[in-house]
């Protein structure tokens, strides 16, 4: 038998780390593993165009049948089928990556925002849209309410996006759990993510106390949330939000992030030859710019990767990028951590490998370090295909740091 590792639903690293996202997302009821791997085989490696084709073919589909059960006033079918749709164009979203123009991609974000919004109104749950206030103006966001009678106040769990996750991941990779488990949940769209940047062109910004004070600020004046049990949760690049925000931001009862993310640039910088660095180091900026242009000419799909993940840091020009991806680290900082934070470790991490024994290192007294290895099938970077397993692990360890 293969090891998880070694198998590959694709010989394109990148398109068979998608397709294990979505198709982990079965265990929440945003994806059907069945319609997936039908949508994506016979693909080829380089075959970016039919990467997208696929997924926004299989998102108008599932659109169709979510239309038709409505129609017909199928009322959990068509909820069902809104949500699958809306995680199939959020991989769409993610494909434009790597095509020659974006001029794609905003009409997919809305098809992928629409089919969310009505499963959002079909779905048996009681979920309110709100506008967050933040500086000048407001983070679109999701407030979930748990099912059931309840008497008195509930935990709420804040939970963060990373680089370009969409709605319909953070659904999978915790709210469904947290509902289950008597939770309230809120989501949203923070500076440089989904709906913010894409519609708004509103960039990152490094220092994210700033997004989740005022995010902790609004949750904490809705009724019925117990102020000394908000949590936080963060996935992905928001192993390194939600560490940046705790660092300055202590009023978390407990926060987990999936994976620890000390330093956010490695994940570029690793792939510059030692000369290019150097003339970073140095300040040598126009023949870095000069060099990097020149190096694009010879990979479109690097080029049209690069401008797709730039794109949110609000930069201009390779080095300017690179100098804005250099300021996200918690080295600094993390000694100021006192929030109770649990911290994902998958063997096999493929973006920030080795970053969260490092952030357990500089956190060794608020921080929990939990290993999730291929034995498990809970390799790679959030475990993809092991969500049931870890949504477990976080939650026991957050019900016990919860519990009254």
């Amino acid at each position: 038998m293969a090891r998880s590792h070694e198998f590959r639903f694709s010989g394109d690293p990148d398109f068979d780390f998608e397709i294990r996202t979505t198709i982990g997302q079965a265990f929440s009821g945003a994806a059907d593993i069945g319609e997936v791997l039908a949508a994506v085989h016979g693909i080829g490696e380089k075959d970016h165009d039919g990467w997208f084709r696929a997924w926004l073919s299989l998102g108008d589909r599932i659109l169709a049948q979510a239309d038709a059960s409505a129609e017909a006033r199928h009322r959990v079918s068509a909820a069902s089928a809104y949500l699958r749709a809306a995680s199939y164009y959020a991989t769409a979203v993610n494909a434009v990556a790597s095509l020659a123009s974006e001029d794609e991609l905003l009409p997919t974000f809305r098809k992928h925002r629409a089919a969310w919004d009505r499963w959002v109104d079909l779905v048996d749950l009681e979920i309110a849209r709100v506008d967050i206030p933040y500086e000048d103006t407001t983070l679109p966001g999701y407030l979930f309410r748990a099912p059931g009678d309840s008497v008195g106040s509930r935990p709420l769990l804040i939970v963060a996006n990373g680089s370009d996750g969409a709605l319909t991941g953070l659904w999978s990779s915790a709210v469904s759990g947290a509902l289950r488990r008597g939770y309230d949940a809120l989501v949203f769209d923070g500076p440089g993510q989904q709906s913010m940047l894409f519609e708004r062109n509103v960039p990152f910004r490094p220092d994210w106390e700033a997004v989740l004070t005022p995010v902790l600020d609004f949750a904490l004046a809705q009724p019925d949330v117990d102020e000394e049990r908000v949590a936080l949760y963060g996935i992905s690049q928001a192993g390194y939000w939600v560490p940046r925000a705790l660092a300055f931001e202590h009023r978390f009862a407990a926060a987990i992030a999936d994976p620890g993310v000390v330093d956010v640039s490695t994940s570029w910088t690793e792939h510059l030859p030692a000369n290019m660095r150097k003339l970073l180091d140095e300040g040598q900026d126009e023949k870095f710019d000069r060099d990097m242009q020149l190096g694009m000419k010879f990979s479109h799909d690097l080029a049209n990767t690069w401008r797709f993940r730039a794109r949110p840091y609000g930069t201009t020009g390779y080095a300017d990028t690179m100098r804005a991806v250099l300021q996200y680290t918690v080295k600094d900082v993390a000694g100021q951590i006192t929030t109770p934070l649990l911290i994902t470790d998958p063997e096999h991490e493929q973006f920030w490998p080795g970053q969260s024994e490092q952030l357990a290192a500089l956190t060794p007294s608020a921080s929990t370090l939990v290993h999730f290895t291929e034995a498990e099938g809970a390799d790679f970077h959030v475990q993809p295909l092991a969500r049931a397993l870890t949504e477990q692990r976080m939650f026991d360890w957050l019900d016990e740091r919860l519990s009254r």
